[in-house]
């Protein structure tokens, strides 16, 4: 017997590991929802993919749950890298909301990444971004000796 009736399926659920970074999105920056985390996820993960390039973009993709990865590594980096104050600009341009909401949802991220990636990658990823990145990652902003 043939049937009209198509098989859905249900989506795909996340690893383990990306579930628990969520969960420390969600934690660090106060959302209400899993989903609202997902999002802030989704948005400065593609946002770093386009600006980290070289060795650190790999060591990072490797630190992170196969999905942060993925989200990583499937964007094209600029040719011209943004500033931090840009970046959260460009941000805030494609998703539509305001600067402080971006800078947050930036920091949440930044503190998950952080945990996976330890704090030796983190300081490489800042030394070869432009200037105001370090502050996103929640340290200090240090000029070069004159």
């Amino acid at each position: 017997m043939i049937s009209d009736v198509r098989l859905t399926q249900a989506p795909r659920p996340y690893g383990t590991a990306y579930e628990q970074m969520l969960e420390k999105v969600r934690y660090e920056g106060a959302y209400p929802t899993r989903e609202r985390a997902d999002e802030a996820v989704h948005l400065v993960l593609a946002g770093l993919g386009r600006q980290l390039t070289g060795d650190e973009r790999v060591d990072l993709a490797a630190c992170l749950p196969l999905e942060a990865a993925r989200l990583l590594t499937a964007q094209i980096p600029d040719t011209r890298p943004l500033t931090g104050s840009a970046f959260i600009k460009d941000l805030a341009a494609r998703s539509g909301a305001s600067l402080a909401t971006t800078r947050w949802d930036a920091g949440s991220v930044f503190a998950a990444v952080t945990a996976h990636a330890g704090s030796e990658l983190i300081t490489r990823i800042v030394r070869q971004l432009p200037t105001g990145y370090a502050l996103l990652f929640g340290r200090a902003e240090l000029a070069p000796a004159a």
